[in-house]
């Protein structure tokens, strides 16, 4: 999971593993680390989900985390177009870093529909051929579907 801070990257994970949201923010320390399996074509796949800190550039310790990455989350708000610039500028520094990992790009927030500010940027992103997701943390809407491309991304034919 890799994004600017608050832009839902642990309540997705929370969404995901534990099935819950909580309103409260919470600020990730480093990282913290969870699992859940999936299934990608018929075949069980263990997903080891790595939810970094928020940040605005790749630094030593995200890196470290990054190193041996088997894909990743970009993960962007709906309601704040910059933290989708920054995320594309994040994805130049992982592919620069660690070469081209599987991805999917998440514009989280859908449910704040009135505040939400990226237009179609998911079809224009799609359209350059990224994998990409429209998700909301509080509802769920998205969240599994989100991940399971992800899974199919980094274990094709599994």
């Amino acid at each position: 999971m890799v994004g600017v801070p608050g832009v839902g990257k642990t309540s997705l994970v929370r969404r995901f593993v534990h099935s819950v949201f909580s309103d409260r923010y919470h600020t990730t320390l480093g990282v913290k680390v969870d699992t859940k399996s999936v299934e990608v074509d018929g075949a069980p796949v263990t997903l080891v989900l790595w939810d970094i800190a928020g940040l605005d550039r790749l630094d030593t310790l995200s890196t470290t985390y990054l190193r041996g990455a088997s894909g990743y989350l970009l993960v962007a708000d709906g309601t704040e177009p910059a933290t989708l610039e920054t995320a594309l500028q994040l994805k130049a520094e992982i592919d620069e870093t660690l070469g081209d990992l599987p991805f999917v790009v998440l514009l989280n927030k859908a449910d704040l529909e009135e505040a939400w500010a990226l237009g179609d940027a998911d079809r224009e992103l799609r359209a350059e051929g990224w994998p990409t997701a429209v998700t909301s943390a509080k509802t769920g809407a998205g969240v599994e579907e989100a991940f399971s491309l992800l899974a199919g991304a980094m274990h094709p034919g599994a």
